[in-house]
């Protein structure tokens, strides 16, 4: 049985399709290569079977800077171990900098205190500064930068000038604990650290120098600390090691107004991210500029229809992956449209705000910020114009059903929604949109092209309109070097490798549709497995969430009976609306609601009240955390979490007990 219900939300017009840039792409791969390419499905049938023709057309059709060299694909069957374009030399920074006039390559707001704008040759002149001083600093290729920001300008232009130079970029947002940060740039060892001298959330100014003070102390590999200046105007740096503020660093190169690009490898390291370390020390996986550079593109101007002058926003953090993927917009000719703070500032409305104050084409946003709007009853569509925006997109968790209907009906009815899934791992998705394709209630719309995604079952055979284990069974451009520290690999291979050999499992519990879109229902190792058959949290999330009593839920599977069990309990914690408790009648009507829309397996034995879910740092509720609460097992890595408080709502639960 599908995900869905068999009905279109989204069609778009002729026009539309005509003008798309996927549209252009496919009609000139049908030339290029002497193939049939009649619509999407034959295009992406063909970008999975002929791989090598298809990326040398994303390189093609997205102008990349570089020479690419001959050989597309060596040792194409070995996952991982494939090399792409190993023959090739480009610089990531080049191909974002391509542009050096007066529009808009940046524009910030930092909540509604800050509001300013970078032109294309601004960035380019602040980038060759900064390059110039990291130089002057002794950053050479392969050294690690470090930023400990928010999502503003800066941030940007110290990203470009490390990857200019052939520095590897690493990222952390500031609302990172101390300890945090040292559990992901003590494993990096960056020399150069950039760090704002605070931010603002919520109306409220935080002061982030005494923890960067902390930081920068216990960071022996660090020689300079850039501070930024943000929400101060004047600095005490005796407290930070090492310090200097940015104009006082770049000011010594201000007549520099070129940059020296290091053309470097295909697989040349860009980027060193991190897991989100919940279950131990994060993981610190590299990824190569080359692959970066090709998947963004391709996300960005075939699947997304970013086009030049376009104006994308992606509420993200400097934590999260999302922000490695809006950067790239530039390389698409985007102008990016930045934000610091809380996205419900200003009575909730400053997104939409902003996306009629720039013109935005392109709002990405959060599966849990859908859900919110909708809770906090907001209705854009009558409140704002949007006229500009084409598009919009959500990822972080499953957006359900009922998030389709609200954005169709309170947001925009014309626009492409793409909800879209991949990860940190990938740096980018293995699921997402397309501007040709409708839009189904509760499904992603298609696999990415050039990635064979398929959904396998327990024998690694594929399923249609069932269940299975999300995998990609052919390599891509994308795909981690490996695991900073991992000399022999092993672990990298464990991490995805293990499950079905030569084939990457992303551990995402999914199914494919009758459509050939996508229903993720959770990770598999959060799947709950109530009496051997395996349930997708998010099945049971996108049902409780529909009552105007919840405001947000997290369910776990319990062993059970504690003392001797054999099997597991399904248990769903809930948190409510304030001033509201949960009473056997709200019990009720969320259990009914389960099994009305579900099956009696998917009905918690146990529904309780707690003030407040923990998660990650991007946001994401930490189903495994609770669990190993709930089990009294150690979470390892507390300071991974934006609440870890929380953790103590779940511990020690009597009514747990029986």
């Amino acid at each position: 049985m599908s995900g869905a219900l068999d009905q279109a939300l989204w069609t778009p017009s002729a026009e539309r399709v005509e003008t798309a840039n996927v549209t252009a792409f496919r009609r000139t791969a049908e030339t290029r290569w002497g193939v049939s390419l009649p619509d999407y499905d034959a295009l992406y049938d063909w970008s999975v079977a002929q791989p090598e023709q298809f990326w040398v057309s994303v390189w093609e059709d997205g102008g990349v800077v570089g020479e690419r060299g001959e050989a597309v694909l060596v040792d194409g069957d070995r996952m991982p171990g494939a090399k792409w374009f190993p023959q090739a030399r480009l610089n990531f920074a080049q191909n974002l900098l391509r542009s050096r006039d007066s529009h808009d390559a940046l524009v910030f707001w930092g909540e509604d205190k800050v509001k300013n704008r970078m032109s294309h040759g601004e960035l380019y002149r602040a980038v060759a500064q900064f390059a110039a001083a990291l130089r002057e600093q002794g950053v050479t290729k392969g050294d690690r930068v470090a930023a400990f920001m928010p999502n503003m300008p800066e941030t940007i232009v110290a990203m470009l000038a490390a990857a200019s130079i052939g520095a590897i970029f690493t990222s952390a947002s500031p609302d990172f604990g101390v300890q945090g940060v040292l559990d992901r740039f003590g494993q990096s060892e960056p020399k150069v650290l950039i760090a704002c001298d605070g931010y603002f959330y919520g109306g409220k100014t935080i002061d982030c120098l005494d923890k960067l003070g902390d930081i920068a102390r216990q960071l022996p590999s660090v020689h300079r600390v850039v501070v930024v200046p943000y929400v101060h105007m004047a600095h005490d740096l005796s407290r930070v090691p090492h310090a200097r503020m940015y104009a006082d660093f770049v000011k010594p190169q201000h007549h520099v107004t070129d940059i020296e690009f290091e053309l470097l490898p295909f697989d040349h390291p860009l980027y060193i991210m991190y897991s989100s370390g919940t279950t131990g020390v994060p993981k610190c996986i590299v990824h190569c500029a080359g692959g970066a550079l090709l998947q963004h593109l391709k996300e960005h101007r075939l699947h997304s229809d970013v086009k030049p002058k376009d104006r994308v926003f992606y509420f993200t953090t400097c934590g999260w992956m999302m922000w490695n993927w809006l950067v790239s917009g530039l390389a698409a000719e985007a102008t990016l449209l930045l934000y610091d703070g809380s996205p419900f500032a200003s009575d909730n409305t400053i997104l939409f705000d902003y996306a009629d104050a720039e013109g935005m084409t392109h709002f990405g946003t959060s599966a849990k910020f859908i859900d919110a709007a909708a809770k906090f009853g907001l209705k854009p569509r009558e409140t704002h114009c949007l006229a500009s925006v084409r598009a919009l997109m959500s990822t972080g968790s499953p957006l359900v059903a009922e998030g389709f209907e609200y954005v169709y009906r309170e947001i925009k009815a014309d626009l492409q929604l793409s909800s879209i899934s991949g990860g940190t791992d990938i740096i980018s998705c293995f699921v997402l949109g397309s501007p040709v394709l409708p839009v189904w209630r509760g499904e992603i719309q298609c696999r990415g092209l050039g990635m064979a995604v398929d959904v396998w079952d327990d024998d690694g055979k594929p399923v249609r309109g069932e269940k299975g284990e999300l995998v990609c069974a052919k390599p891509f451009p994308v795909m981690p070097l490996g695991f900073w520290g991992d000399d022999d690999g092993s672990k990298y291979h464990a991490a995805y490798f293990d499950r079905f050999p030569n084939v990457w499992c992303h551990g995402d519990f999914c199914e494919i549709t009758a459509h050939g879109g996508l229903v993720i229902y959770g990770r598999s190792d959060a799947t709950l497995n109530p009496g051997g058959v395996r349930i997708g949290t998010a099945e049971i999330y996108r049902q409780v969430e529909k009552l105007h009593e919840v405001v947000e839920s997290l369910v776990i599977g319990q062993d059970w009976p504690p003392q001797n069990p054999s099997d597991v309990r399904v248990v769903l914690f809930v948190k409510l609306r304030e001033g509201m408790t949960l009473d056997a009648d709200l019990i009720k009507r969320i259990k009914q609601t389960i099994r009305d829309n579900t099956t009696p397996r998917h009905v918690p034995a146990k529904v309780l009240q707690v003030t407040d879910i923990p998660r990650t740092k991007s946001g994401k509720i930490v189903e495994l955390a609770v669990r190993h609460v709930v089990h009294g097992r150690p979470v390892k890595n507390q300071e991974a979490l934006a609440n870890p408080e929380a953790l103590a709502l779940f511990r020690d639960r009597p009514e747990l007990m029986s």
